[in-house]
């Protein structure tokens, strides 16, 4: 059918409720619209689905919430009745519509037979994470558009492992979807039996669990209570899991009170991503008024942790996820060390677009690095894996976009144990007398200097994802022999699993496929580019080593520049 065609049908279908009619009317003239909304249907991928609130088949509404639980539910009936009877655990956070979303996920499991937990208030994804695995469920729905502007939502289901749900299982889901032609066929059962609670004791057994991830209590004890932090969960999910762990270890939290409300327009920040030092600009402010020690900032689904702590001008310096994640993956080596507790297989995992100064931290410790895509559900199988053959002991994961996760208690990313534990790194060179930029500086000064960024080329219209595909796809043909003063020593395309040396050399790189192109260049510099699989933007990931920062920006300039003439060639 076309898209006007769709339009049509949902316009004048009588069980269409009467407040998206009205919507629909209103775009009777603006076919741009109209193809957007029903030109396509929202893709529902291995991250769930994700797209603007609003009345259409590429929307994220209740019935294209409702066809995707119906899709869920089919698969789970083929798992058979104990299956069903494990049932699924729901969770949901501030935005727009998220509660409405979750209950009307319960009540098409219900109506299929199925058991469903639905958490009575916001909770992040690392406790619905947590939650799928204590509970023992099947899967796990999380109803999130995590950083996105606020006129998104999403859903994400997770599978028994409490990992983002497999490549393999998604595609049976998806399946089952497809065949539903008729989105507002879809009926749910509220008010069942079947439909539960979460229990309280989930929320309990969890800090207990992060609590025992804890490395350095003695400097918490001695300068927990002395320490000076603010934190803004940025309206979102994490305010009570984040003040909570912090204040049951002793540590002095200030919260920004105008953004712990469940706002679902974040109104005030531009964008709810605490990757953005604009976003953590009131927690500062609260931060120079009461002349506190760092900054902490949760998105709203909590799985993003952002940080900004004081540099040597008693200034607040905003710091990089890749720069959280060297600090955090140097701290809890050094203290795992310290207490030999170090494990002898111990690994740690990363994506491929985050910083190659992990590959150096390890090293020196001895311990195992992997590589894996974009997306905490990767980091996830890894532990999956370990915890079956025994081959490595998992350690600590992270993601460049503010990602962390120690502890196995969750299989996705975690800013209530990250908190956790930037917290008390706060406290432990605090105890030894430094500051935490100050080691930031000893990292650099003892690994060399690396200065890592990414900028994100905006897409927009039904096509978006097909036009960004065919950019990195066009990359792969050309050859490129150097970026700024770099040479290029490799290619990695992921999407074929292989790496080209400049002297022809081809190896496999055995890790799972994407659609990316990585640019290896001479001195563990890199150029990555790949389209975001959550939003229409292509991402453009710059690491740059160098002898200082100012340096390494001057080169970063020149490399920047030639990536712009590279894509202006393939356009």
């Amino acid at each position: 059918m076309t898209y006007q065609e769709n339009y049509e049908k949902w316009l004048h279908d009588p069980r269409l409720p009467e407040e998206c009619r009205k919507n629909l009317s209103a775009l009777s003239a603006d076919e741009k619209e109209k193809e957007y909304r029903f030109g396509g249907e929202l893709e529902f991928g291995t991250a769930g689905m994700r797209g603007i609130i609003g009345c259409g088949m590429n929307m994220m509404n209740v019935f294209t919430v409702m066809r995707a639980t119906q899709g869920l539910s089919e698969y789970i009936k083929t798992l058979g009745q104990e299956a069903m009877a494990r049932g699924v655990v729901i969770s949901y956070d501030t935005r727009r519509n998220s509660r409405l979303f979750a209950e009307k996920s319960a009540a098409v499991l219900a109506k299929n037979g199925i058991k469903a937990y639905l958490f009575d208030d916001v909770h992040p994804v690392p406790m619905l994470s947590y939650a799928v695995r204590y509970l023992h469920t099947v899967a796990g729905i999380m109803i999130t558009a995590s950083h996105n502007p606020k006129e998104y939502n999403g859903y994400k289901v997770y599978g028994e492992d409490g990992a983002q749900m497999s490549p393999e299982a998604t595609a049976i889901v998806v399946d089952f979807i497809q065949k539903i032609d008729d989105y507002l066929s879809v009926s749910g059962e509220e008010g069942s039996p079947l439909i539960e609670k979460v229990p309280e004791e989930v929320d309990k057994t969890y800090i207990a669990a992060l609590s025992k991830l804890t490395l350095s209590e003695e400097a918490v004890k001695k300068c927990g209570k002395d320490l000076k932090l603010v934190y803004t969960p940025v309206h979102g999910s994490g305010y009570v899991p984040v003040t909570t762990i912090l204040k049951k270890l002793g540590i002095n939290v200030t919260v920004v009170e105008e953004q712990t409300t469940k706002d679902t327009e974040f109104s005030t920040v531009k964008v709810p991503n605490p990757e953005f030092k604009e976003t953590l600009s009131m927690g500062i402010a609260l931060a120079n008024k009461i002349h506190a020690d760092v900054v902490f900032g949760t998105d709203p689904d909590s799985d993003r942790l952002g940080v900004a702590v004081k540099n040597e001008k008693g200034e607040f310096l905003a710091l990089s996820g890749n720069q959280v994640g060297i600090l955090l993956l140097d701290y809890i080596l050094t203290r795992l060390k310290e207490e030999n507790a170090l494990p002898k297989n111990a690994a740690v995992v990363k994506s491929f677009v985050s910083t190659g100064m992990a590959k150096a931290i390890c090293e020196e410790f001895g311990v195992a690095l992997f590589e894996t895509p974009v997306g905490f559900k990767f980091i996830g199988e890894k532990i999956k894996q370990w915890e079956q053959d025994g081959s490595h002991t998992y350690v600590f994961g992270f993601e460049e976009s503010c990602g962390y996760l120690r502890g196995t208690h969750a299989r996705d990313k975690d800013a209530v144990v990250a908190s956790m534990l930037c917290a008390e790194m706060v406290c432990y060179y605090t105890y030894i007398g430094k500051t935490v930029y100050q080691r930031l500086q000893e990292i650099y000064a003892k690994y060399g200097f690396v200065l890592d960024c990414n900028i994100s080329i905006q897409y927009s219209g039904l096509n978006a994802m097909k036009e960004m595909n065919a950019v990195v796809d066009a990359l792969k043909s050309v050859r490129v022999e150097k970026f700024g003063s770099f040479a290029v020593e490799a290619v990695r395309d992921y999407s074929k699993d292989v790496r080209r040396a400049k002297d022809g050399t081809v190896t496999a790189l055995n890790i799972p496929k994407c659609n990316c192109v990585y640019y290896e260049l001479e001195g563990g510099s890199f150029v990555c580019v790949r389209p975001s699989g959550t939003e229409p933007k292509l991402k453009i990931y710059f690491s740059i080593r160098a002898k200082d920062e100012n340096a390494a920006n001057d080169e970063l300039a020149l490399v920047k520049a030639d990536v712009e003439k590279l894509l202006a060639s393939v356009k």
